[in-house]
């Protein structure tokens, strides 16, 4: 919990030197063997911790410097598509194997500004292309809890370097599922914040009208302590939303008696594994003795909402990915992988004379039809809980040379983005096998500090 880490930070009883060590020497072990970095950077970690240090022991009054700095002496790290200033940023792909950015993300700009101390850029699906990690140019990321098996896609490095306390939090993108698959599959947290709260500025493109930049933690207080840092409008990011920044730490731990929590009958199909299912409904009647009002709602045109979103996400990851042709910056086009070829050649059929109507068009039709659905859903519920995956995480190499497996492994995830609404990925117990199983809440827009305190509430009964 940052909280406790911030704590002894405060009372001397450990340096932010000592922290970021002991973090760097865990690195040392378990990456060789996960593959959740791809570039760690120890010298200017080490640097940065020292600087804190003095910073603290120069400081007159610790709560007041804390309070300006929430995340001051933290370690984390960046998924490698976040722009780092004068550190590598390969999105994992060859194309980029060598690009040195000479800015900042806001994101991380943010993050440097609360305190926080960067270890590194992590492993993910080449430009966030995939569901369970294994499209990566520098190698599989595998899961700690289970080292024959992937972390999820394609924040994967995300999900195992948090679960394998690599590093206290790290930051991710969530397109279709990329931060709450990872999440599922390695007994973390993530937040799929609403579109438009958390500035793209400086991340690559995937899908433009998709991605959602959120982050990974071990628990909802610690989720909801990094949101109030990187959330807010920026100038650099026509999307972002003015609507106020709130609290998400206020009230976390209020009572939910009486919030309405809505069921997807769609969600639950005999389609979906029957341990998830088992482990959903426990989730359900934590949340009935809590004292939430269940409700079984419907989301009738959820079945269309994956064909309409790899129409759309492949649409646009065409047009984003022309920019790299190995001119200004990177090498030749001739270095992407089997993936983003695929989706540059589907996208630019879609978006073709003849086609467009017919594809994109239509699919943009069917976004406006679930997004209806939603809105009619939280006319009656305060949040919607859905499994995350509809399967355990697969063995590496399982999967991935089935592209139609594998886009089906966001079959629960996907209608949130096309909505554009927030969502909290949540631990709720482990298979027989001992595999981790996640569930999903699900928020109308900007409803995240709603979700955390459902999310607290809920770790606080289940752990």
């Amino acid at each position: 919990m940052i909280a406790d880490i911030i704590s002894k930070l405060k009372n001397k009883e450990i340096s932010a030197l000592e922290l970021t060590k002991s973090y760097l020497n865990k690195i040392e072990s378990e990456n060789p063997d996960i593959n959740a970095f791809i570039t760690v950077t120890n010298d200017s970690a080490i640097k940065e911790a020292s600087n804190v240090d003095d910073l603290i022991s120069k400081s007159e009054n610790l709560d007041e410097l804390f309070s300006k700095m929430p995340l001051l002496g933290i370690p984390l790290a960046h998924k490698d598509i976040f722009s780092t200033k004068d550190v590598k940023t390969t999105a994992a792909s060859k194309i980029l194997e060598d690009y040195i950015p000479v800015y900042d993300a806001t994101v991380v700009s943010k993050l440097k500004s609360s305190g926080g101390i960067s270890l590194g850029k992590l492993n993910c699906d080449a430009f966030a292309h995939g569901a369970t990690g294994e499209n990566s140019d520098f190698g599989p990321t595998k899961n700690p809890y289970d080292k024959s098996r992937v972390a999820g896609g394609s924040s994967s490095g995300t999900g195992a370097a948090v679960a394998s306390e690599m590093v206290v939090f790290a930051t991710g993108t969530d397109t279709g599922g990329s931060l709450r698959n990872p999440a599922s599959f390695t007994n973390t947290v993530a937040i799929k914040p609403t579109y438009g709260r958390v500035s793209r500025y400086g991340i690559f493109a995937m899908s433009s009208s998709l991605d959602s930049i959120g982050h990974i933690t071990t628990s909802a207080e610690d989720s909801a302590l990094v949101l109030s840092q990187t959330a807010g409008f920026d100038p650099f990011d026509a999307t972002t939303s003015k609507h106020p920044v709130e609290n998400y730490l206020e009230n976390i731990g209020a009572d939910i008696k009486g919030k309405k929590i809505g069921i997807v009958k769609e969600y639950l199909s005999d389609e979906i594994d029957s341990e998830i299912l088992e482990k959903t409904k426990s989730a359900i009647n934590i949340y009935e003795k809590l004292g939430a009002e269940i409700i079984d709602i419907s989301l009738p045109n959820s079945e269309y909402a994956l064909a309409s979103y790899y129409v759309i996400t492949l649409s646009e990851v065409s047009s984003n990915l022309a920019r790299f042709d190995g001119i200004r910056f990177g090498f030749d086009r001739d270095k992407f992988g089997d993936e983003a070829k695929r989706r540059i050649m589907i996208g630019t059929y879609a978006l073709s004379a003849g086609f467009y109507d017919e594809f994109y068009v239509k699919a943009q039709k069917v976004r406006t039809l679930i997004i209806q659905d939603f809105k009619k859903a939280f006319e009656k519920v305060d949040a919607i809980l859905a499994p995350v995956s509809p399967v355990m995480p697969p063995k590496i190499g399982e999967v991935v040379d089935d592209p139609m497996k594998n886009y089906l492994m966001d079959i629960l995830t996907v209608p949130v983005n096309l909505a554009g609404l927030p969502a909290l990925s949540l631990p709720c117990g482990f298979s027989s096998k001992g595999l981790p199983v996640g569930i999903q809440l699900i928020g109308d827009h900007f409803s995240e500090k709603n979700l955390y305190n459902l999310g607290y509430n809920f770790e606080r009964i289940s752990k």
